[in-house]
């Protein structure tokens, strides 16, 4: 035979290092890892003949998966009903597996996902039985606190409290009266003195006089001594005090009995007074005096070393707030349990068909601890018994807690208060305790009204009951009529009275008659099994961590208790802040894309511990031609579960659906080269393409134009005409220099002659530069006309060449020539 108990470290995805995750022994138990990693526990045993295995476990917490299983020596599994344990909540359940003959190794394995900001409770074991192993070859001593009275005894017992036992005893000892010991100790130890920690007091019923007495009791089991020095001693009981005041909705019967109103009457704690017509009670419960525990309600303690309910202690009233017992160890749980038997909102009270609010129960409590205590929140539906919905530890000071009702079916409502989950005999935290000063719950069947409100009136005036309005439609306080809620404006839950309960919608929304909710189950089982219990979440987001396991050749779907991330839709905006929400870009940087991200801001009403004010969603749609149909959601890079602080979740939804319509903007003709005198547009879209449906591209168009060629010959002819010119300008202005410096020339010389001096003739002949046309110059003065005939007397010119000029005598003796 080969055994051996190891404890397996897996890495499950985690960033974090998951060496340290392991199984730990503490005593009598051993608890599993509480972080994201996979822990196993492995036993190895060979069989003679075939038997089975059985233990014990505490398995309270659905946010570790906890899974059991057998392999033989060639890692082929066992046939088994389910690998998947399912959740105790506060006992220990017994699970027994057949094994067969030879090897069987045995997987203990749990991996915790924490979808809030804290550890989940710890997996524990205890009680390993297996039988078919072979007969000892040897007996063996009892250990230290506990004995065996008869020879041959397989088990050894446990020592009584107040007793111990060295190794190997036959029997126990009793300890001295200054000293104590818890069950299996091997020693006594010395009583401290009694403290006001030690006692409690608690309160009788009110008599006809309306009075009640406070009775002071020592906590069980009494460890401490009264005798030592500095010892308190325990109060005087008996002494009177006035009652409390009766509960909202309750009127006092003989100054002692607190009994409910009638139906359509209210009170404040004294006396019933029936509501005004044209008027309803609004039904609840209301307990913030606490004389007696109140009949819906019921306490116990869970005895964590004996496994079992005892009906005696629990919590405790104390007048304006009921308190956690004493319980026999700090490990108890401390039990109170509020029943309801269903629900029925107000008939004026408008049924929304999206994110439906049944009622809602709201509690104040208080945490006084030195240590690690923990106060649970648990709700079971129909009877079944529900998760924890919210847990504390350690101090926690005066606060209220909301949680919002959306099935309409009885409901139990349980707060489990323990003080410490580390195993120890000794009492130390005996003074830990939690306090809850009031409990409402409102819309309670066959419940009791404190104040009464308007009806909406129906049709009929004859009708004296209450009917709802349409969806959208307040009630007028002064006339109790109806009146529909302005546009793009919604009617607020539960506050159907006045305008004011019409909330605006938020930006980028509008008011409409029903929405597509999103739904995430509970479905932690084997998907062999039919019928399993499971919890819907409705909500336009939810989320359920999914996880995959090999089971027997195929695979089975784990999912943890679905939580709501959007009750509510505040907006829709490109602004990266709505409502104290903030959507930062970085987490989703955009890259080339120029369009910005269209952001839906969602808020949900659950709180927790964490979230105190609920948490928020924002999803950024982004456009993405290509991705086309519902496109991809995903979650940031750094925070893979969409939440970096378990409050305010991110996703990016990447769709063509989230494209503008496109518009002549989104796209740009191209127009073709000028063939034979015909022009070709071409309109194509902007690259990239952002955008979707809209308007389509116009056709292809055809067009006359004028080719290059022709144009290039119309410049080559200016080209050339232009040139002409310039040559014939420059030739004529050439041209008149040349004859500008002859006349030049002549006028110097003409200057130089002596006065009444002829210039000699140098030639008969036309001189070079000379022009046969050269103006006549006329020595005596001559009119225009005289002038312009000049030069027109053409024909006076010989057929020499030369022009025919008569001369006469001038008037001073002096020939002139007429030119």
């Amino acid at each position: 035979m080969a055994t051996n108990l190891v404890s397996e470290d897996m890495n499950f995805d985690s960033v974090e290092n998951c060496t340290m995750s392991k199984w730990v022994p503490m005593g009598d138990y051993i608890a599993s890892n509480r972080d994201e990693c996979t822990a196993t526990l492995v036993y190895a045993v060979n069989l003679k003949q075939s038997g089975t295995v059985s233990f014990e476990y505490f398995y309270p917490d659905p946010s570790i998966y906890f899974e059991f299983y057998i392999q033989n020596d060639q890692c082929q599994a066992a046939d088994v009903d389910s690998r998947w344990m399912k959740v105790t909540e506060n006992e220990w359940q017994t699970n027994s597996v057949q094994l067969n003959r030879g090897n069987n190794v045995l997987y203990w394995k749990t991996t915790a996902f924490s979808v809030k900001a804290k550890l989940p409770k710890p997996v524990l074991l205890r009680n390993i039985m297996i039988t078919g192993v072979a007969y000892t070859s040897e007996c063996f001593p009892c250990n230290p606190g506990t004995y065996a009275s008869n020879p041959g005894t397989s088990v050894c017992s446990i020592c009584p409290r107040n007793t111990f036992t060295s190794k190997g005893a036959t029997g126990c000892q009793e300890c001295s009266k200054e000293q104590y010991s818890e069950p299996g100790s091997a020693s006594c130890m010395q009583r401290p003195p009694c403290t006001e920690k030690d006692y409690f007091y608690t309160h009788t019923p009110c008599n006809t006089d309306g009075q009640t007495q406070r009775m002071y009791k020592w906590t069980e089991p009494k460890i401490c001594s009264e005798d030592t020095e500095g010892a308190v001693k325990l109060p005087a009981s008996g002494t009177k005090t006035p009652c409390p005041p009766c509960n909202p909705g309750y009127f006092q019967i003989n100054s002692s009995v607190c009994e409910p109103c009638p139906y359509g009457s209210y009170s404040n704690g004294s006396v019933c007074t029936k509501c005004p017509a044209g008027t309803e009670p609004i039904l609840g419960l209301e307990y913030k005096w606490w004389n007696v525990l109140p009949s819906d309600m019921e306490t116990s303690i869970l005895n964590v070393e004996k496994d079992e309910y005892e009906k005696t202690g629990g919590w405790v009233v104390a007048e304006d707030h009921i308190f956690s017992g004493a319980g026999s160890s700090d490990r108890d749980y401390i039990i109170l349990t509020l029943n309801i038997a269903g629900f029925r909102p107000p008939q004026s009270i408008t049924q929304v068909s999206e994110n439906r609010e049944i009622g809602q129960l709201s509690f104040v409590f208080e945490m006084l601890c030195t240590e690690a205590c923990e106060l649970y929140f648990m709700v079971g539906m129909d009877g079944r018994s529900g998760g924890v919905v919210e847990s504390w530890v350690g101090q926690q000071d005066k606060q209220p807690y909301h949680y919002i009702i959306q099935r309409n079916s009885s409901v139990s409502f349980t707060w489990a208060f323990q003080r410490t989950s580390q195993h120890g005999t000794e009492r130390r935290f005996s003074g830990d305790i939690a306090k809850i000063y009031s409990v409402n719950v409102t819309n309670v069947m066959d419940g009791v009204s404190s104040y009464c409100l308007p009806c909406a009136l129906g049709s009929s005036d004859s009708s004296s009951l209450c009917t709802s309005c349409p969806p959208g439609n307040y009630i007028d306080k002064a006339s109790s009529s109806c009146f529909e809620c302005p546009v793009n404006t919604y009617l607020e839950s539960h506050r159907p009275y006045g305008k004011q309960a019409c909330v605006s919608c938020g930006p980028g929304t509008k008011s409409n008659q029903g929405t597509k909710l999103a739904t995430c189950i509970d479905n932690v089982t084997d998907i062999r099994i039919s019928g399993a219990d499971s919890k819907t979440v409705t909500s336009f987001i939810c989320q359920a961590t999914i996880v995959s396991s090999e089971v027997m050749g195929y695979k089975t779907v784990v999912s943890s208790q679905p939580v709501s991330l959007a009750d509510q839709l505040l907006g829709v905006t490109i602004q990266t802040v709505l409502n104290n929400i903030t959507s930062p870009e970085k987490i989703f940087p955009r890259g080339n894309n120029v369009l910005r991200d269209v952001i839906f801001f969602y808020r949900s009403t659950e709180t927790t511990q964490v979230c105190s004010t609920g948490r928020a969603t924002t999803i950024r749609m982004r456009c993405d031609p290509l991705k086309v149909g519902s496109g991809v959601i995903s979650a940031p890079s750094k925070c893979p579960e969409g939440t970096c602080d378990g409050c305010t979740f991110h996703f990016l939804w990447e769709s063509a659906e989230a494209c503008p319509l496109c518009t002549e903007m989104d796209f740009h003709e191209i127009a073709s080269a000028c063939i034979h005198g015909i022009q070709k547009t071409t309109y194509v879209w902007q690259q990239p393409k952002l955008c979707k449906d809209g308007i389509t591209l116009p056709e292809e168009t055809v067009g006359i134009c004028t080719t290059m060629d022709f144009w290039l010959k119309v410049g080559i002819a200016v080209g050339i005409c232009a040139a002409l010119l310039l040559i014939v300008i420059t030739c004529y202005f050439w041209k008149k220099n040349q004859k500008l410096e002859y006349k030049y020339s002549k006028l110097v010389i003409n200057a130089n002659m002596k006065e009444s001096e002829l210039p000699a003739a140098d030639s008969c002949a036309i001189m070079e530069g000379e022009d046969a046309e050269d103006d006549l110059i006329f020595l005596s003065k001559k009119t225009l006309f005289g002038k312009i005939k000049s030069f027109t007397s053409k024909a006076h010119r010989t057929s020499d060449g030369f022009d025919s000029v008569p001369l006469k005598p001038s008037s001073q003796g002096i020939t002139d020539m007429d030119l």
